[in-house]
């Protein structure tokens, strides 16, 4: 599938060749036709999928932090791209200019930003009418010049400036962006300059990126069709003709290029499909300052050529060689102040160790290797080795084999010897594996330049004479140690890496190649070779595959290792368990080799297409781990994936495992895939002349294919060679084995500004607890303005810095539905007219949606949620469910969920129908009601909003919403003790009993119960209590409010006459002892008086048994549901005790609890 830009070339120097008339641009008709064509149907995915979403996660962070936004657009088109982000972002922008030549665009885009009768603005805060400039944006001041709509300010600054679907024509390139960064405003935090762009490879010069995100995997779909492709073509050359008749025959010549180069597909015959990656990439005030580093630290001399093809296309804004351990620090501390990140380059076999815009470390010049035998290492490290190898972060594999080996000794790295660091940090797997384990296995010490701090680490073990001076030991020295082995690109940059040695084997080699002749056969093989030869073999032996096809025939070679320190000659191999040469006849040869010769071995190297090696050739690899290769469904897709190869130099490569690499624990090191027979190296290989073309991207998707159909056979993914390519996510997802949310965490504490971000992709960190606000309520009660006023609210706290956004839900069935049947989403958003018309479909794919997925509520809430891991408070609009904190809590359990049911009077809400429909969504009308009386379960505030103007709105939050982050209640969170393995292994549990138990605790807890209780203490009669935990906190707040005291306790307790229920075991006593029996609790009869207002009060809401039981009772007693609240301390939404208390009637009642643990 050819590019575009291939295209545009080729358009081109068609021209060239053929004609000397001169050119003249296209219209602004026939631009905007072309243009129409560009972004409609498969060309509008790369906006669905990578454009906004890339947009609104670069910008929620800015646009968290302040109260208006002005807005700069260049090229917009007929539309705004600020115009689809989520509402909560786009209610932020109060200033809008842009730059638009094309008079057809500037008329349409200012039509969809002024709202009408039937349309609501898709930026509906606009302070004035936006200013649209129908001129060019130029690198002189031209605001203020040409035709606007608006009034500006020529010196007007801008908290974002878009360069919005490319910077075509724009050159120099960098200039445009340093123009742009000139108009930011200035104040501390800065804005942001952000530029997507299509148009082949962006090179600008040393400008560096703060951030920048690939689509590899745009597409364009065209009709076949002479009209189309006449308005198509000159559209991507960029201009048309000047002669008529010469305009003619180009476009002929045209028609016929686009139909050589685009692609068919059998689900669209009638069209041509062309490759459309896309790329963003954002700037801050920052982007100029790197001649500030290069004035400090040593650049690369000449061009280094990186081993990687991949690496090789990127062009980083510069690559730093430091010599020294200072100029490491000096780069990392400049990343910090500027909000950059970094690749560092090793052996340069990454294909993200360089990254476009971005500068790369090159630590070639550290490449010492340091042998040090027993007791050499000052008595520093405690190791079963009696012999340590200190390599520094620029060596190659095969430097540390040659300088070990001479010694007598060994470390077991990888097979490839001009890999480096990073392999080793994130596995290594190499030919004694299978004896000694990976090379992460091997580690036992490091240093690190720290990237959150730019101190020197000395992590482990790392003899005295190898730290560097003024290095210190982390505090969370394990934790790194741990994350190094089999993590360690992502925390930090290593200097240098101590090993454990081993004694310096001799191998002796096999081979065997046999041709198959059919998917049966492949199977049959492939089984024998899994279950006779391979899983009966020695630990110190060990057996690669490889199936390709050649001489147009599959075939299957085998290369068995065998490992000895005996010295044997090995005139005659160890026998092997089951005889190979009755499987497979005669060998090939057999070799004895030393550790240097052995990567000569290798088949790929010269048994396969006449031989991989000597710089011939270009490959790209991905690697998954599989189980039981011979089995048919693993077997069929093995061959299936040689048989679709793009190039006939792709084969697979299966390396054995096993043995000493599943001895170890899957948590005992970051490296946690362990489960495996065979890694399976997808290898695509074509010639490195054609690196750049068709071919080499063909190839490429065709490992992905591979990949992607052999994922879910597998037990997990190789790490090593996988970056920010959005192609990786998913295998990304089953790196790391059971070990990722670990990591996760390690990588906030180690890296909490992402310097490291173009490592291998690890998960976001689990969500510390924030409070996330369900706002619910009536049609047009005003949920959206509210949201918006309390938003407002929490980000001008004067004594706390947080960060709050309002999301609608809705929105994400309605983009659904959008992908699903064509509909426009920006019309089913902001057109009332349109949303009207399509209301009935939309309800009924809703109804159809939520019958396939009856998880669906929950998939649209956690990706709301998950959108919003950088904010401190979420309020999310929109929702559909009844008793959604009941429903929805277990989901994010480490967060604090509310629900705020806003209502209005009739009267109020036809006023508002009337006047403004953010809230007149469609879907708010299936769960509109008269008031709260009629739900049929207590939401955890209420708030009337019958009054104008935002007054209301604000004191309401202040009241209620703001003592969510009283600096008491984190104290107060941090009294909780967690004692691991209580009451049995595997359970984290948390002391919360412990709080009376710290000093000052007690007043503190029962303060925090007073004030946050949402009712009215003077209209309370009586707290309740049961069991100790509740006794504690209750008769200190008891006597605080002055309510009297009533205890209830196991029978037999309390005087007679009583009252009695039965109550199951409490969740820790169940923990505790699998004989826990169900006890009888009681209450002293008419101690409480029917009718009577009573608060409840526990230490803890897990499960919600012993809660239950004591409203029973209390019902037991005359006490309704009705008349009841319940205080906790501490909540645990993992075990559903507010979904449980409902289920048995209770759900109206109001529960409180002052914070919430995820544990179990």
């Amino acid at each position: 599938m050819a590019t575009l830009d291939s295209l545009k070339q080729a358009l081109r120097q068609k021209v060239q060749a053929t004609a000397s008339s001169p050119k003249q641009p296209l219209s602004d008709t026939q631009y905007s036709a072309a243009f129409d064509i560009l972004v409609q149907g498969s060309g509008w995915l790369t906006y669905q999928d990578f454009i906004i979403p890339q947009l609104s996660q670069l910008l929620a962070p800015l646009f968290d932090s302040r109260i208006n936004i002005s807005a700069l657009e260049i090229g917009p088109g007929p539309k705004s791209l600020l115009g689809y982000l989520p509402g909560h972002l786009r209610r932020k922008v109060r200033k809008y200019t842009a730059f638009e030549p094309n008079g057809l665009f500037a008329t349409r885009l200012e039509e969809w930003l002024c709202s009408t009768s039937e349309t609501e603005s898709p930026l509906p805060c606009l302070e004035n009418p936006p200013d649209i400039h129908r001129i060019p944006f130029v690198l002189q001041d031209n605001i203020g010049s040409g035709a606007g709509t608006g009034t500006s300010d020529g010196d007007e600054k801008h908290d974002i400036i878009l360069f919005c679907h490319s910077m075509y024509g724009m050159k120099p390139k960098h200039r445009f962006i340093e123009r742009a960064l000139e108009m930011l405003v200035e104040r501390p935090q800065g804005g942001l300059v952000a530029v997507f762009h299509r148009d082949g490879a962006l090179h600008l010069d040393g400008l560096v990126c703060h951030r920048t995100a690939y689509f590899p995997t745009g597409v364009v779909r065209v009709a076949n069709d002479d009209k189309v492709l006449d308005c198509f073509a000159p559209f991507i050359a960029g201009f048309i003709m000047q002669d008529v008749d010469m305009d003619k025959v180009i476009r002929a010549d045209w028609r016929k290029l686009c139909r050589a180069l685009g692609s068919r597909e059998e689900a669209h015959p009638d069209h041509l499909w062309f490759s459309s990656p896309d790329v963003m990439v954002a700037f801050t005030q920052h982007a100029t300052t790197l001649p500030k580093l290069t004035a400090q630290v040593p650049l690369v001399k000449g061009d280094k050529t990186v081993k990687n093809r991949e690496a090789r296309l990127h062009r980083p804004a510069s690559n730093i060689r430091p010599t020294e351990v200072r100029h490491v620090q000096r780069c990392v501390r400049w990343a910090l102040k500027h909000g950059f990140g970094l690749t560092v380059v090793g052996g340069g076999h990454s294909g993200h160790c360089l990254w476009p815009n971005v500068v790369s470390v090159d630590m070639g010049a550290f490449d010492q290797v340091h042998i040090l035998t027993a007791g050499e290492d000052g008595g520093d490290c405690s190791c079963d080795s009696g012999s340590l190898v200190v390599a520094e972060a620029g060596c190659k594999t095969g430097d540390i084999i040659r300088k070990t080996m001479a010694a007598g000794l060994t470390v077991p790295l990888g097979a490839r010897p001009s890999v480096g660091a990073g392999l080793w940090l994130q596995g290594g797997i190499g030919h004694l594996a299978r004896l000694h384990g990976l090379a992460c296995d091997a580690i036992v010490g490091a240093v690190v330049v720290s990237v959150d701090s730019s101190q020197v680490l000395c992590v482990g073990c790392v003899p005295s004479q190898h730290r560097p001076a003024g290095a210190v030991r982390p505090e969370n020295e394990s934790d790194l140690l741990w994350a190094i082995k089999g993590a360690g690109t992502n925390f930090g940059i290593v200097v240098s890496v101590t090993f454990k040695a081993y004694e310096a084997p001799t191998y002796l080699t096999r081979n065997w190649v046999v041709t198959v002749n059919d998917n049966l056969e492949a199977r049959l093989r492939l089984s024998e070779f899994d279950k006779i030869v391979a899983s009966k073999l020695h630990r110190n032996c060990s057996a690669d595959a490889y199936l390709y096809w050649d001489a147009g025939q599959l075939h299957l070679g085998v290369t068995m290792y065998e490992s000895s320190t005996t010295k044997l000659t090995f005139a005659t191999p160890t026998p092997t368990p089951t005889p190979i040469g009755a499987i497979w006849g005669v060998e090939a040869g057999f070799k004895a080799v030393d550790g240097v010769g052995l990567f000569e071995t290798e088949m790929y190297v010269s048994g396969m297409h006449g031989g991989h090696g000597g710089g011939k050739t270009s490959s790209f690899k991905r690697c998954l781990f599989l189980r039981c290769i011979g089995e048919a469904n693993v077997a069929d897709r093995l061959v299936a994936a040689v048989e679709t190869r793009p190039s006939p130099l792709c084969y697979l490569h299966l390396l054995q495992g096993g043995a000493a690499v599943g001895d170890v624990a899957a948590d005992a090191t970051a490296f946690g895939c362990r489960d495996w027979d065979f890694a399976c190296v997808i290898t695509g290989v074509w010639p490195r002349d054609q690196d750049d073309t068709e071919v080499a991207r063909s190839v490429v998707r065709w490992v992905y294919n591979v990949a992607g159909d052999l994922l879910s056979l597998s037990s997990g993914a190789y790490g090593a060679d996988l970056g920010p390519d959005p192609r990786d996510a998913a295998l990304a997802s089953k790196a790391f084995g059971p070990n990722r949310p670990r990591l996760a965490r390690l990588k906030h504490s180690l890296d909490p500004r992402n310097v490291l971000a173009y490592a291998c992709p690890l998960p976001k960190a689990p969500m510390e607890q924030k409070l996330i606000i369900l706002v619910t309520g009536e049609s047009c009660a005003g949920k959206d303005y509210c949201a918006d006023v309390w938003v407002s609210v929490f980000i001008r706290c004067t004594h706390k810095s947080l960060t709050a956004r309002a999301v609608s839900i809705s929105d994400t069935i309605k983009r659904e539905y959008a992908a699903a049947t064509g509909a426009d989403l920006s019309c089913l958003l902001w057109n009332r007219v349109y949303k009207e018309q399509h209301r009935p479909a939309l309800t009924k794919f809703f109804q159809e949606q939520a019958r396939q997925r009856p998880q669906l509520l929950e998939e649209h809430f956690l990706n709301v949620v998950s959108g919003a891991v950088d904010v401190d408070v979420l309020l999310i609009t929109g929702m559909r469910d009844e008793a959604p904190v009941a429903a929805l809590s277990h989901l994010v359990p480490d967060s604090k969920l509310l629900e705020v049911h806003v209502q209005a009077s009739k009267q109020t809400r036809r006023i508002r129908r009337g006047c403004h429909g953010g809230d007149g969504n469609g879907e708010d009308s299936n769960n509109s009601r008269s008031n709260s009386t009629t739900l049929d379960y207590r939401p955890s505030l209420i708030f009337d909003n019958d009054t104008t103007g935002k007054e209301a709105a604000k004191r309401f939050a202040e009241r209620y919403l703001l003592p969510f982050f009283h600096e008491g209640l984190q104290r107060l969170v941090n009294m909780v003790r967690p004692v691991p393995d209580f009451p049995r292994p595997g359970i984290n549990f948390r002391h919360v009993l412990g709080i009376s138990q710290r000093p000052g605790g007690l007043a503190l807890c029962s303060s925090l119960l007073q004030t946050h209780f949402t009712g009215d203490w003077a209209k309370v009669d009586a707290v309740v209590c049961c069991e100790v935990g509740g006794f504690v906190y209750a008769s200190v707040l008891a006597s605080q409010v002055d309510v009297p005291l009533v205890l209830i306790r196991e029978a037999g307790k309390l005087p007679p006459p009583t009252v009695s229920v039965i109550k199951p075991p409490s969740h820790i006593s169940s923990l505790a002892s699998n004989n826990s029996k169900e006890t009888r609790i009681e209450m002293e009869r008419d101690v409480i008086p029917k009718g009577a207002s009573v608060v409840v009060v526990d230490d803890v809401l897990s499960t919600g048994e012993t809660l239950c039981a004591v409203l029973q009772l209390l019902e037991e007693a005359g006490i309704g549901a009705e008349d009841v609240s319940i205080m906790a301390v501490a909540e645990f939404p993992v075990h559903r005790g507010r979904e449980l208390l409902r289920r048995h009637g209770f759900g109206r009642i109001n529960i409180q609890s002052l914070f919430v643990f995820g544990d179990a």
